[in-house]
């Protein structure tokens, strides 16, 4: 009786954790997972349900962080209007337009401050499937994940806004007032949108672990995918000369090589063996 009792004691937290990081994966692999959910479509549903219990979570902390944001939104919103000035530089017309220009920072702001958290609970779903070398690194990920994104905000905020900016309000030497919805809605997805990119090599090195993209193919085909740089530089950039595109389209380039090159790290750790 007392060595049932022993046995049916929980394990320390440490012990726990301790074989989070060391054991094999619980589940298949996450490619073969993949695989196997392609050929028996009905299995998909217990990944689907577990998956589920992780996005309300962080839906729930997303709209919370969102309504807690508008405590500061005064601030928020003089800070992101700094580029032209400042508050006072922007013209409401519409009674709903403030309302509207809230809720899209508001939106912005819960994203930027949850996003770490939002990588945790897509981070726990996967990690299952994932071998002790690959729950580690995903773990060490995580602050590289945070730190691109606001990477990309920080290239958009700093050094796109103050060259696109000037030429956009004074084009054609005609004097632009901006509306809030207009300035707000064009800086609020430039900073999205640019904080995307700039994930663009840690989203190609797990595709290359997931063996869904051959280092070599990117290297093979760099010259197609310059063209490809050169659409998105100019679908992102508002204006129509070729300064601010450039400014755009010279960071794309440098994730395209640094993606590559990461896809070649990720095929080297695919041949040794895991562990």
């Amino acid at each position: 009786m007392a060595q049932e009792m022993v046995a049916a004691r929980p394990r320390p937290w440490w012990k726990r954790l301790w074989g989070f990081f060391t054991q094999p994966p619980e589940e298949l692999p996450v490619d073969q997972a993949l695989e196997r959910a392609i050929k028996h479509p009905d299995e998909l549903f217990q990944h689907l349900n577990v998956l589920r219990r992780h996005v309300l979570r962080a839906v729930v902390v997303f709209f919370l962080v969102a309504f807690g944001s508008l405590t500061f939104m005064p601030q928020i919103l003089n800070f992101l209007a700094q580029p032209v000035g400042g508050l006072e530089n922007l013209r409401a017309i519409d009674v709903t337009e403030p309302v509207g220009v809230t809720m899209r920072v508001a939106v912005l702001t819960a994203f930027v401050v949850t996003l770490p958290y939002l990588y945790l609970e897509m981070y726990l779903f996967v990690a299952p499937g994932l071998y002790p070398r690959g729950r580690i690194l995903g773990l060490l990920l995580m602050p590289l994940v945070y730190g691109l994104f606001l990477a990309g905000m920080f290239f958009a905020y700093k050094v796109f806004l103050p060259v696109a900016l000037p030429f956009l309000l004074n084009f054609m030497g005609i004097p632009t007032l901006p509306r809030p919805s207009s300035y707000i809605r064009f800086v609020v997805s430039l900073l999205f949108w640019t904080g995307l990119a700039f994930e663009y090599p840690l989203v190609i090195y797990v595709l290359a672990r997931m063996r869904l993209v051959q280092a070599r193919s990117l290297w093979q085909y760099w010259r197609i995918a310059m063209v490809v740089i050169a659409v998105l530089a100019a679908l992102i950039t508002p204006t129509v000369d070729p300064v601010n595109m450039l400014v755009v389209m010279g960071p794309l380039v440098v994730l395209y090589f640094v993606g590559a090159a990461l896809a070649s790290l990720a095929q080297r750790g695919n041949a040794s063996p895991q562990k």
